[in-house]
């Protein structure tokens, strides 16, 4: 009986030195993204099993992992929230260019509402037409350039 007075209550331990419980509420409903960002970094960036040993290999890995989430994230920001992760992450794995010899790149990927917005936003297309090896170089050129793509 004593235990089930307190039914229907979720109960939330924290080691938030701040006694101000909407604070704590407030962080605990924004939690969802926390767990949200792990599911990425495991499942769509196959960030685990880590075969590796030494800590600073171990580290060096996870930050990685971590500034791919970030850049994922204002990715999925600039993209205005249009597309879940899974659909943003399997685009960007199928989208695929073949090199043909004396020609160029050709897309060997399925053009969707994804892509254009990827090509829209970042400036270049690569999905109906052949792309020469030295606009391709400029694109990757382009791509290194921290402002355009921020």
């Amino acid at each position: 009986e004593k235990e089930a007075m307190y039914d229907g209550f979720y109960a939330v331990v924290t080691n938030l030195d701040d006694d101000d419980v909407q604070d704590i509420i407030a962080i605990n409903k924004r939690r969802w993204q926390i767990e949200e960002c792990f599911r990425i970094l495991k499942s769509d960036f196959d960030a685990r099993p880590v075969y590796l040993r030494d800590d600073d290999r171990i580290k060096a890995h996870f930050l990685i992992c971590f500034m791919a989430l970030l850049f994922f994230r204002i990715l999925e920001n600039k993209l205005e929230y249009k597309y879940t992760a899974d659909q943003i992450v399997g685009t960007m794995k199928k989208m695929n260019l073949t090199l043909l010899e004396g020609y160029g790149y050709i897309p060997s990927y399925t053009r969707t509402d994804i892509t254009d917005d990827l090509h829209k936003l970042f400036g270049f297309r690569t999905d109906y037409q052949i792309t020469k090896k030295q606009k391709m170089r400029n694109i990757i050129h382009q791509t290194k350039d921290k402002k355009k793509i921020l």
